[in-house]
């Protein structure tokens, strides 16, 4: 057997976040799936046990990954310096996101600029992410299984993709994307999102009380695109200056909405799904 060993650069820039472990045992057993394929970042939101000896026990020779895993309270926090995150699941179907095997999001992750850091989330063992983690992610990940009985322990989960991430990083270079600027973080487009919410709602566009979905899809059009930090201070920078706030009067209730109707029938979309109504039963 050729034994492979991995010095890939690549694959140091890379954290496994695990979301709410119930068990520390599965929390071991994703330390050693980890350092088998040559990835040593493990953050953990909000572990339910951990430290334990449960997991150190299953992590054998892994014990380094696991003393210098980190802990955080929630997701926001575990992947703010990352400017890509893939999250395992799937959102409601209503609002499709970009959908990867394991092989194409090792491939994606892979051929990032060098400097990108990349955070790859698993989910609950019973539950998985919820909507709004997975809100937070620029892709999704899935892993197809039988039919029969598809569920996949968490420790195999991180195993899968560890794999495809080393096996790749084994098939010699791959062109990385050159960009002019760094890639923003997801705590960057975090605090842009949230500026265009404040701004949209001031404007009457949105409405506080029945926002729709137009969070929701304008959150995946951003994390589509990859940001870089100069366009998402550009971008803030417009938001303050068109923001009504800062200089006018905000629009009169329901004024912002009959535009948005408009914005989006004349893109051919059902207006009542994209600005504020909820969504049909």
């Amino acid at each position: 057997m050729i034994e492979l060993t991995s010095s890939d650069p690549r694959l140091g820039r890379v954290a496994i976040v695990l979301v709410e472990p119930s068990h520390p045992g599965n929390i071991g057993g994703a330390a050693r799936a980890m350092k088998n394929m040559g990835l040593a970042t493990l953050r953990l939101v909000s572990p339910r046990r951990f430290p334990d000896p449960q997991a150190e026990w299953r992590a054998a020779g892994a014990l380094d990954v696991l003393d210098q895993a980190q802990v955080f309270p929630r997701l926001d926090a575990a992947i703010a310096d990352c400017h890509h995150v893939i999250g395992t699941g799937m959102l409601d179907r209503r609002i499709p996101w970009p959908i990867l095997d394991a092989a194409g999001a090792a491939a994606e992750v892979l051929a990032l600029p060098a400097d990108a850091r990349v955070a790859i989330v698993f989910g609950r063992e019973a539950s998985g992410l919820n909507n709004d983690e997975l809100q937070q992610c620029n892709a999704h990940l899935q892993i197809p299984s039988s039919a029969a009985y598809g569920s996949l322990n968490l420790a195999m989960a991180v195993q899968v993709v560890a794999y495809e991430l080393f096996r790749q990083s084994q098939m010699g270079a791959v062109e990385t994307a050159a960009w002019d600027r760094p890639l923003a973080t997801a705590e960057h487009v975090r605090g842009l999102l949230g500026h265009f919410e404040e701004v949209l709602i001031a404007s009457g566009f949105v409405d506080r009380e029945r926002p729709g979905q137009t969070m929701t899809r304008l959150r995946r059009l951003f994390l589509r695109q990859r940001l870089d930090d100069t366009e998402v201070q550009i971008l803030r920078g417009v938001l303050t200056t068109l923001d009504p706030r800062a200089g006018g009067q905000p629009a009169g209730p329901g004024s912002g909405r009959l535009r948005a109707e408009r914005v989006v029938a004349a893109a051919g979309n059902p207006p009542a799904e994209a600005v504020g109504d909820p969504p049909a039963e």
